[in-house]
């Protein structure tokens, strides 16, 4: 009852739009002209400029916005950055440098160095120089308060076994009903072990969420006013106890899995997501072997009236040719989409909602029970999550919510359509993460895109190929489940290109439809531009936007900006020694993507180069 009432509270007083043809992108009807232009079709179409080349081995064109001394200093630090020893012990020998120096001189060295590579500034105010300069040469900046707590590993753990440990686990002495994946583990309480490129948060209480709350507000309303088509990135983890989103992707993730487990049976198994769709009578005839309803209750179940909130196509009654009005309408296929529907509040059928248990061969409740407190902690996330999505409304910032680990991601990512739901009807104002190192990835990608369009929401996405590889991959061997990452750095670039592929057939045939590719692989970035020529999107229709980090791959993030392509920097701000541990990261990751940096050091060496031969190392930008 908890959790339909949560997704009730989300939907809340979200416009329901007219279906939408649910025909794949490349049949789908264009919009009708005389609609008038959107966004840069249209009557612009006619005098759109040419598209300029991007040549990202032209140095001299790369780094024309940067000075010689900050040519100097990227090539410095990122050649630190490449030395695994110094890394190694790069904590104790910022303890030893702040020690020797003092606080004045430590902060002084740091702006100098990695503080002023990876850091716009302390504060708003002092961010500004660098963002009108970026701007000036078409790269825009979605701000980040970089500021991270700066917890000891055993704090850190007992916040995420109080955090993560429900009220009636703890009565049951720590027992858990959810499956392993979604139930913490010792090993694995320290949820940074591992992870070098994204930000981690502890639940400490309520009040510590909402200050996560208004830091989040200042950055959209800053990220408002430094541009008129801006961005701002959240994370799920900040705004609420993580527990709810344990539970929860447990939930979602037993129903699915019963769903494939009807397909096998039917011989459907291995199909993608969109193309599995169970024959229905086999269906209830399965259901009621189950003993969990009456037959007439799981008839009324997979009526059309029932179905319908996901738009399927497929209702008329089995053997008709034409929708019969006077009886009520039953599909012939179900597929996923319709199945997910089916623990929507806006059905009876989630009190009988039950699943085998794998391990017993019995079958259980779905749903879990919350107490008044964990259900008020529920409730509080989402009205943080609504505070932010309105805000973001106010300014016109899109809203990207950042992916996380798997055990809390099938939650997040519901939380997220249903607000997508809520806010996307005249265009992509929240936009989902899918990380393209799951396997799961383009089964992810292609249902919220089918949903979208039967619900007639604005899509809107953002790609990333992930950042808890390492730490996911040695959880699933060390609990005992499936690992669910692609086995290979190839096959996770062929995922992300085939999910890439499929947004921007999508963004062809919408032009409401929007993604971020954010990523800092040149080879990605080369074939987004292809796709893009190929299909005809334009830089000018603003439908394909590039993301890349402050002080990370400025040879891809400028020529694209400055040949007229939607590119934005995250820009970081805070104190020196609040930061810390951003640059921390920041300094592992660049070592850990060592070809690209790789790249990025010789293109810098060679603009030096150049400029000293020439004499033109006082060079200053125009």
């Amino acid at each position: 009852m908890a959790l339909r009432r949560i997704l009730a509270a989300v939907r809340s007083r979200a416009p329901r739009l007219a279906p939408l043809s649910t025909a794949a992108p490349q049949t789908r009807e264009q919009p009708a002209a005389g609609r008038g232009p959107v966004r840069g079709r249209g009557a612009a179409e006619a005098v759109r400029p040419p598209v300029p080349a991007v040549d990202f081995d032209n140095a001299q064109e790369a780094y024309r916005s940067r000075r010689s001394w900050e040519l100097a200093r990227s090539l410095l630090v990122l050649r630190l950055c490449a030395s695994p020893a110094l890394l190694a012990h790069h904590e104790q020998l910022l303890h030893f440098t702040r020690k020797l120096l003092g606080q004045r001189l430590f902060d002084k060295l740091m702006k100098m160095t990695f503080y002023g590579q990876f850091v716009a500034g302390e504060d708003q105010e002092a961010i500004q120089p660098l963002i009108r300069h970026n701007r000036a040469f078409g790269v825009g900046s979605i701000l980040d308060y970089g500021v991270e707590e700066d917890l000891s590993q055993e704090e850190a753990e007992r916040q995420e076994m109080e955090a993560c440990t429900s009220e009636a686990e703890r009565k049951d002495g720590g027992t858990s009903k959810r499956e392993k994946q979604y139930q913490v583990h010792q090993a694995f309480r320290d949820r940074r072990d591992g992870v070098v490129s994204a930000r981690t948060y502890f639940y400490a209480n309520e009040a510590k969420c909402d200050g996560h709350m208004e830091t989040f507000l200042r950055c959209i309303e800053a990220s408002g006013g430094a541009s008129d088509d801006g961005f701002s990135a959240i994370k799920l983890t900040a705004l609420g106890r993580p527990q709810f989103l344990l539970q929860f992707s447990d939930v979602l993730t037993k129903w699915r899995r019963f769903f494939h487990q009807m397909a096998a049976e039917q011989g459907k198994a291995g199909l993608d997501a969109m193309d599995t769709k169970l024959e229905v009578a086999a269906l209830q005839e399965s259901v009621a072997k189950m003993g969990i309803a009456s037959r007439k209750e799981i008839e009324d179940w997979f009526r059309a009236e029932t179905l319908g909130v996901s738009g399927n196509r497929d209702l008329r009654p089995f053997g008709a040719q034409n929708d019969t009005p006077t009886e009520p309408r039953r599909p012939g296929t179900l597929d996923l989409l319709d199945w997910n529907s089916l623990i929507d509040s806006r059905t009876t059928l989630s009190k009988h909602l039950v699943v085998p248990n794998m391990q017993t061969g019995q079958l259980e409740p779905l749903l879990s029970g919350f107490t008044e407190e964990e259900e008020q902690q529920m409730q509080r996330m989402l009205q943080r999550m609504d505070v932010l999505a309105k805000k973001a409304t106010q300014v016109g910032v899109r809203l990207m919510v950042d992916a996380e680990q798997t055990y809390f991601q099938p939650a997040i990512s519901r939380l997220t359509l249903e607000m997508q739901r809520k806010f996307n009807v005249e265009k992509p104002l929240i936009l989902n993460t899918y990380q393209c190192y799951l396997q799961d990835a383009y089964d992810n990608v292609t249902l919220d895109v089918e949903l979208a369009r039967r619900e007639g929401w604005c899509f809107g996405a953002k790609l990333v190929r992930g950042a808890y590889m390492a730490q996911e991959r040695a959880r699933a061997a060390e609990i005992g489940y499936e690992d669910p990452i692609n086995p290979t750095y190839e096959a996770t670039n062929a995922m992300y290109h085939r999910c890439l592929d499929y947004v921007l057939e999508e963004l062809k045939n919408n032009p409401k439809a929007e993604v971020m590719v954010a990523s800092h692989n040149e080879d990605t970035v080369r074939f987004t531009l292809r796709r893009m020529e190929e299909l005809g999107l334009h830089p000018a229709d603003r439908q394909v936007y590039f993301g890349q980090l402050l002080g990370m791959c400025d040879q891809i993030s400028f020529p694209l900006g400055q040949a007229g392509f939607a590119v934005y920097k995250y820009v970081p701000y805070g104190p020196v020694m609040e930061v810390l541990p951003y640059l921390s990261r920041r300094a592992l990751e660049n070592n850990s993507v060592m070809k690209g940096a790789r790249r990025e050091r010789q293109l810098l060496w060679q603009e030096l180069k150049r400029r000293l031969c020439t004499g033109n190392l006082f060079y200053r930008p125009a």
